[in-house]
């Protein structure tokens, strides 16, 4: 069986054609766009790859209905309609990937596979905000996780990354770093805790995203008469990085911090605290830390950003080589002799 996954991101479209044999000789990437030119496009790489047998398409959002993948049919696809408001940069661009593909492939079955999925089995304490019951049970609030596809794979390569003395259940934290960013903790494949929540704004601070705030503020300025949708727009769109620095791009503020640039280095100043603080948190739900794991766009590709969390977590035992940080490609053991930590990207 040919199997076509999709990804929207929320700054690209990647699709991969996967093989019988699970390789992916098949792929396509192009930047995230809107309207009708996105739909030509993404109906234009579809034509361009060998039909498919299924598709499997990414869906940030799944609510408290999907724990796992869904076939879509009409009905699936107007209950994920009725998630957009809760992850607004990503729920959007899948529903319109999930139009076009069904109108290109009308006879191939559209899967839908969802980031909160993993997370579908934190514990109690762990997913449950201390707000009134009556609105956990009537609006299905709870910290749902997200990034999930991406930490699932993530737990498979690096049990076979790590040496056979390892333990048979380490305490791992990871590390999904992009413009969306969060952090789980993970015990034997299993999932802790996790930064992001009922949504994807709380946690680390995101290239456009405020992560944690104080919830008294934005109900301070809605109080103060900035419009609701105002505050909800900055918070996912005009906050994180390119509020502090302006711009999200982790390689345009390395580089300008490295002129001396005094905002870019403020903001990688913030965002590092952040990381720093929320990583130990994880570690602390896990009662210790065996493994550290980067991935994401800026956790696979920056290796100053490995380097620095590292050092913030030497406490913890962390420490990453110097030269295998700096060669790391793919999958990579990046640790330093005689760290305590396992640490890889």
């Amino acid at each position: 069986m040919r199997v076509l996954t999709i990804n929207p991101g929320s700054s690209s479209l990647k699709l991969a054609l996967l093989d019988e044999d699970g390789t992916a000789p098949h792929r396509a990437e192009a930047p995230i766009e809107s309207g009708a030119r996105e739909g030509e496009r993404l109906a234009a790489m579809v034509a361009d790859l060998p039909r498919p047998d299924a598709v499997g398409l990414r869906f940030v959002h799944g609510g408290p209905d999907f724990a796992g993948p869904v076939v879509v049919d009409d009905a699936v696809a107007e209950r994920l309609r009725g998630l957009v408001d809760l992850a607004p940069l990503h729920q959007p661009h899948s529903l319109y990937a999930l139009g076009e593909v069904r109108r290109a492939l009308p006879d191939v079955p559209v899967v839908a596979c969802f980031d909160t999925a993993f997370h579908a089995g934190l514990p109690d304490e762990a997913s449950t905000y201390a707000i009134p019951g009556e609105w956990r049970e009537r609006y299905g609030l709870r910290r749902y996780g997200f990034h999930g596809l991406s930490y699932a794979y993530a737990v498979r390569r690096t049990a076979e990354l790590l040496p056979p003395d390892a333990p048979s259940e380490p305490r791992t934290v990871l590390c999904h770093l992009g413009s969306g960013a969060s952090l789980a903790a993970v015990r034997g494949g299993r999932p802790v805790d996790t930064t992001m929540g009922f949504t994807p704004l709380e946690g680390l601070v995101m290239a456009s995203r405020a992560g944690s705030v104080d919830p008294g503020i934005p109900l301070w300025l809605i109080d103060h008469g900035v419009p609701p949708k105002e505050v909800s727009d900055a918070l996912e769109n005009r906050s994180g990085l390119t509020a502090l620095a302006g711009t999200g791009d982790m390689r345009e503020l390395r580089e300008r911090a490295g002129r001396g640039d005094r905002a870019a280095s403020f903001a990688l100043d913030v965002y590092h605290h952040r990381l720093r603080a929320c990583a130990a948190a994880m570690a602390a739900s896990l009662g210790g830390l065996d493994v550290l794991v980067f991935t994401g766009g800026v956790g696979e590709h920056d290796p100053e950003t490995r380097r620095r969390a590292a050092a913030d977590l030497a406490f913890l035992g962390a420490a990453v080589d110097g030269e295998a940080n700096a060669a790391a490609r793919g999958d990579a053991d990046v640790t330093a002799p005689g760290a305590a930590v396992r640490s890889s990207s």
